[in-house]
Order: structure tokens, then sequence, then C-alpha cells
């Protein structure tokens, strides 16, 4: 559910955002942002303003930052059995969120990884005050025939801003706040290591005798594309649950510090196995599979869209239905002087697919879509 927000009022303050931020999260956490950073203010390191400026300059970019990796999330797993339902947009423990699954993992990785990228090109394009490109390398010798120089992108300030905002969110000292935390870590990691080198030619008539070389963020889809690869490699922690059961005791949290000590900080972490996502379940907010629409046949498709009327209908006990259906599009269209574009409407019929119509599941069926499918 997005929630459109113009005012806040906070502490007898009225804060105006610059313009009306689009939240992401079903339960509007970007408030709880600004809520947080306000309670902490007196503890910000000097490299951040203070006070309500902060928060507005900043919560605008971590609410854009957010809603970019929910919306990349979406397009990783839109032709799979979960697909980023709304229901998966709670980041952290203070919304109750009640699982601990590999698809949580990702979830705030790629969020995290949203919130950092945001912050730090924003940073770069010299929207804060107090922040720019990175040249603390501008004039070293980076390697054979280059230097470095222009305008990097600040990585260092988009991560630490984003560790403020969104690790903040977790208040507890259990498991899962540890999860969320290693995770959150993880998606900052791949920004960074996705990072490109880019480079421009000096020299007498172009011929390149030296090179002035900078650091750029990737494309945010090349950042998912590698968490989605992380998602698929998670790792399942196996944790002592007599001592879990202890709570926050001084033994349990040593023992659940020292698991996650285990793990390599780049690698995602999952506490529990994913439910069964071709079925409804209300109470976890899942929706099935049923009435979902998939892929068959067609030009520029990969395997794994190709086989999504497989992996959503047939395994999940449901039928494939065609349907075909009427769509409307512009066409013939004709620029006359001056400035108008007139078009026609045509009318084109074609043909999708949806899951329909579950039917009797055999206990192989039930037993294959257990575990890691999504």
């Amino acid at each position: 559910m997005l929630c459109h927000l113009q005012h806040i009022s906070l502490v007898g303050l009225q804060l105006s955002l610059h313009r009306a931020s689009v939240l992401p999260f079903s339960l509007c956490e970007t408030i709880w942002f600004i809520l947080f950073f306000y309670s902490c203010s007196r503890s910000v390191n000097n490299f951040l303003m203070t006070g309500p400026k902060a928060y507005l300059t900043y919560s605008t970019s971590v609410s854009v930052g957010a809603h970019r990796g929910i919306e990349e999330c979406k397009h990783q797993f839109n032709w799979e059995r979960w697909n980023c339902p709304e229901s998966a947009l709670q980041l952290s423990t203070h919304n109750r969120l009640r699982s601990a699954t590999r698809e949580t993992s990702f979830v705030h990785a790629i969020s995290s990884a949203g919130v950092m990228y945001t912050l730090t090109r924003n940073c770069s394009m010299g929207d804060f005050d107090n922040c720019g490109c990175d040249d603390s390398r501008n004039g070293r010798v980076g390697g054979r025939g280059w230097v470095w120089g222009g305008c990097s992108d600040n990585v260092e300030f988009g991560e630490r801003i984003s560790k403020l905002f969104v690790d903040g969110l977790e208040t507890g000292q259990d498991a899962r706040a540890l999860m969320n935390l290693h995770n959150n870590e993880a998606g900052r990691l791949a920004v960074k290591e996705m990072m490109k080198r880019t480079c421009k030619c000096h020299g007498v008539s172009g011929s390149c005798s030296i090179q002035t070389c900078w650091l750029q963020l990737a494309e945010f889809r090349e950042i998912g594309n590698y968490l989605k690869i992380k998602y698929d490699q998670a790792q399942k922690l196996e944790m002592d649950k007599r001592r879990m059961r202890a709570g926050n005791s001084a033994d349990s949290r040593r023992t659940t510090v020292e698991t996650f000590s285990n793990v390599l900080t780049t690698e995602l972490v999952f506490l529990e196995d994913s439910p069964n996502y071709c079925m409804r379940n209300a109470s976890l907010g899942l929706h099935g599979t049923e009435g979902r629409e998939c892929l068959q046949g067609g030009k520029n498709l990969s395997q794994w869209e190709r086989r999504s009327c497989r992996r959503l209908c047939t395994e999940c006990g449901l039928r494939i239905e065609e349907r075909k259906i009427e769509v409307v599009t512009n066409c013939h269209c004709k620029f006359r002087w001056c400035c108008v574009v007139n078009c026609l409407d045509c009318k084109q019929t074609v043909t999708k697919y949806y899951c329909s119509g579950r039917r009797g599941m055999s206990n192989k069926t039930r037993r294959r879509n257990r575990g890691h499918k999504r």
C-alpha cells in the first residue's frame, strides 16, 4: 500500500516535505525512519547536520531508494511463485515481521541497497549541501597508463547514511534482528562490489597516452541480478534452539553472534524454510498462484520465463487457461505541423495464459513444492 505524505507534525514542529513522498511500505515506514532519526539526533556523528533539516534532506531519498529496491524485487521475482507481494514490504521486527525466510533475506538486501544507491547518486549530483563527489583518490596513480580523477560516486557517504536509517529499524538483539542486519549489510556491499571504473583518454590527437578514471555506480538492475544470485545461494543458519529459548540472555546472544560470525558478510542468510507459495495462506499474507499470469512461447523469452506456466500452474496443481484478450494501441501515427501527433486506435487480439481451477495434487507434487521453491 502506498502512502502519500505532504506534511508531518513532529514534536510540535510542522515539517513540510519538498514534495509528496511516496512511501512504499504497507505501514508507511518512512515515518518511522524520521521518528527514529529525530530520537537519536544528538548521537549522530559530525558528518551529518542535525535537527529537522537533516530528516527532511535525507528522508525523501531514503523513501525513493526503498521504493527502488522493492520495484527491483518485483522485477526479479515477476515470474516466480513468490513475486514480492505487498506483505513482503515490512523491513524490521518492530513491525512484527513473522518470517525469516530466504525471501525475507532478499527483501532486506535489495531495500538496503536501494537506499544506499539513491543516497550515493543524489550526493554525487549535488542534492545535499554537505556532500559531493569522492575525490579522495584524485591525482594518485591507479595503474599502468591511468590516474584517478574526475567525479567518483561517494559510496562511503551513501553507506553511512543508509546504515543510520535502515539498520536503526532493528532494536532487538535476537537471531532474527541479527539476520536482518546481516542481510542489510550484504545489500550495501553489493552496491560497492558492482561499482565500475570509467575512464577518459588524454593525449595528443586522441592518442590516449594516459587515462583519467573514476568509480561509478552500476545500473541498479545489475545490482538486482547480483543479489538474485546471492538469494539462490543463500545459507540457512541452524540455531541452537535450547539457547535461543533464553531470549535476550547473555548466553543466547553469545551463541547467536558466534553463529553469524562464521558467515561471509557478502552472503545472504535465513533461518526458516519457505512456505508453500503455491497455496493461499491469509495468515502469512500469501495469495497463492491461482489467477497469476504466466508465459508460454513467444519470442525473446528466457528459459526461466518459458517455463513459468509449468512452475506457477502445473506444478502447483492448477490448469493453464488460455484467454483471448482485445487490446487497443496507438497506430498509424502522423506528425502535423505544428506540433501535434495524430494516431488511430488499433485493436488487436492477443493470447494470454493464466493459472486457473485447482485440481487434485499428488503426493509427489506436494513434496516437490516444499522448501526452496519460488
